[in-house]
């Protein structure tokens, strides 16, 4: 059993939270972590890379010299993969590098990763955060109050809150997400994790869904 202290917009401690982080996730599988991570990543990457091949470059198919009787080596077309300009000999095409692991595992990594934050220290837990309308400035000084002005962090709302979302997106580092978008890859990332009580109530309990839109 695990006891967090709560803390309020100025960082003063307002409580105490009590959460075993065994009932999160039983146990941590650094395998299973490294899966997931490889597959959130490898799921974001583009795949548009493209070389042409010597029948796609531009130039002449012609001879560029006569075989013999020259001096020089015997050569072929301007287009032919040695040649500054030419086509590349093993080509690389668009694809798709997206593949999908089993939901469940998908979830147990979720909640490893959640159990990771919570067993290192490296979760923080704040009240609320109740703001009426985007404040980038308001976000940026409950950072600096809570020591994470310096350090990348995930701040995880119990749904999602619009206010909250447009006082952060613009601060460097800072990630803001609801707790049913979370996955392994947004928890384990940044260094540091903020969570409301209700956020942490909704984790406690499993009542959250996983995250697995990426």
């Amino acid at each position: 059993m695990a006891t967090l202290s709560v803390y309020n917009e100025s960082g003063e401690e307002v409580g105490k939270y009590e959460i075993d982080s065994e009932a999160v996730a039983d146990r941590i599988s650094k395998q299973l972590l490294h899966d997931a991570v490889v597959m959130y990543e490898a799921n974001a990457r583009q795949g548009s890379h493209n070389t042409r091949t010597r029948g796609q470059v531009s130039g002449t198919n012609k001879k560029m010299y006569r075989q013999k009787g020259t001096g020089h080596a015997r050569a072929g077309s301007k287009r032919t993969n040695v040649r500054r300009g030419g086509g590349v000999a093993r080509t690389i095409k668009p694809r798709d590098y997206s593949y999908r692991l089993p939901k469940k595992a998908l979830r147990r990594a979720t909640r490893m990763a959640i159990r990771s934050k919570i067993d290192d220290g490296e979760l923080l837990v704040i009240d609320q955060l109740a703001f009426d309308s985007p404040k980038t400035s308001r976000m940026a000084s409950v950072l600096k109050a809570l020591g994470l002005e310096a350090t990348t962090t995930l701040v995880a709302t119990a749904e999602m809150d619009v206010p909250v979302y447009k006082s952060g997106r613009n601060i460097p580092g800072v990630v803001i997400q609801p707790v049913r978008q979370l996955n392994a890859l947004t928890v384990l990332k940044p260094k540091r994790m903020l969570v409301t009580k209700a956020a942490l109530d909704k984790i406690k309990d499993g009542s959250f869904a996983d995250g697995q839109a990426v």
